[in-house]
């Protein structure tokens, strides 16, 4: 991508830090000279970069200071006429430069000026100037409120992974049951991966009708080692950008296309020996009542094979069974959906997910993220 008025300098590789949220996994970066610390959820699903910003209309209280531009030496707002404002869904010219809506799948939205900032990634203390990114001003959502922004991973020219122009970026998530403030790592570049014998590799699609999304293709499920009579379509990428299947590290369970999602419910209710619990009160699809004084760890469990093409992933239990013992519930930690399908973060955690754009390719490679 040639971006005019604004591109960053050489592509270094980037490292930060990447901590567990309550269902969103954040990064640790900083914004400004000099910069000002704060945590962004990291979104795969999205393309944005932004962060709040005083003087604000309508900010939400977030754990660090709001970024204020007016102290920063290197910050300077895009013209309407720059490559990243064409390159907002919606955008209009303000007196003083681009102005940005950019709305998210659950109606969460952020409003304000795109400009342009050192950004310092705080693995490796690297500093990239000139990184395009949205002066949040109004922004609206209950899921932002454990940091003070998003950054976006997406495939469009937005994201911090076309602006930095890197072929090959990886995060490894830490569990949900990990010790609180278990981190782990966000690499860009060189730095990305590794990838070893026991990766799980799948190819990644594109799909111009949601060009922002990495898609991947699914061709079953087995649960307790059989194979769900699914039909392989189910999954699959429609000739009009319906349908198929995306990674997205900022949704938290995954989500399956309704009848695919009925026929895996079915099969936990017959695998699990336990009562169906049927308040509703987690909002998940399926729970089980935990025997009274007994723990989650003696459950058993059936198997779950996620089988993408040339990758058969096998998830560990905790990828998909959450117990609460203070609510005596065990629930599948996963949903339905009408049309696309989607991967979400709870069923990553542990795996080294590598993306590689040069060769269109995502892997899973188990590992102990809070120690990598």
């Amino acid at each position: 991508m040639v971006l005019a008025q604004s591109t960053p300098e050489a592509a270094d590789d980037v490292a930060a830090p990447v901590v567990s949220g309550n269902g969103e996994f954040l990064m640790e970066l900083a914004v400004g000279t000099p910069p000002v610390s704060y945590s962004a959820i990291v979104d795969t699903g999205s393309d944005l970069i932004w962060t709040q910003c005083d003087p604000c209309t309508n900010c939400y209280k977030q754990p660090t200071p709001i970024f204020d531009p007016s102290k920063s030496s290197t910050f300077a707002k895009l013209p309407c006429s720059s490559t990243l404002c064409s390159a907002l869904p919606q955008s209009s010219c303000g007196s003083d430069g681009c102005d940005y809506l950019y709305t998210y799948g659950d109606y969460s939205s952020t409003q304000g000026v795109m400009a342009t900032e050192t950004f310092t990634f705080g693995g490796n203390k690297v500093k990239v100037p000139k990184v395009g990114f949205g002066c949040g001003e109004d922004n609206e959502g209950d899921g932002f409120t454990q940091g003070g922004g998003l950054v976006g991973l997406g495939r469009g020219p937005l994201s911090l992974v076309s602006q930095l122009k890197q072929p090959k970026f990886s995060y490894c998530l830490t569990s949900i049951d990990d010790a609180a403030g278990a981190t782990s790592t966000l690499s860009m570049g060189s730095l990305a991966g590794p990838t070893g014998n026991s990766s799980a590799t799948t190819g990644l699609i594109q799909n111009s009708a949601q060009s922002s999304f990495y898609y991947i293709s699914l061709e079953g499920i087995s649960v307790g080692g059989t194979g769900l009579s699914i039909p392989a379509s189910t999954f699959a990428l429609q000739s009009d950008g319906s349908g198929g299947m995306i990674i997205d590290s900022g949704t938290t369970i995954t989500y399956l296309e309704r009848s695919a999602f009925d026929e895996v419910k079915k099969a936990f209710k017959a695998a699990i020996d336990l009562p169906v619990d049927n308040s509703g009160s987690t909002g998940l699809d399926l729970c089980f009542d935990l025997p009274s004084g007994g723990g989650s760890g003696d459950i058993k469990v059936p198997t779950l094979v996620f089988h993408f093409k040339g990758a058969d992933l096998e998830l560990p239990a905790e990828n998909y069974m959450i117990a609460d013992s203070s609510v005596g519930l065990v629930c599948l930690a996963m949903g339905s959906s009408s049309g696309m399908s989607i991967f979400g973060n709870i069923q990553q955690q542990n795996f080294m997910v590598l993306y590689d754009l040069a060769k269109e390719s995502l892997s899973f490679t188990p590992t102990q993220c809070a120690k990598s």
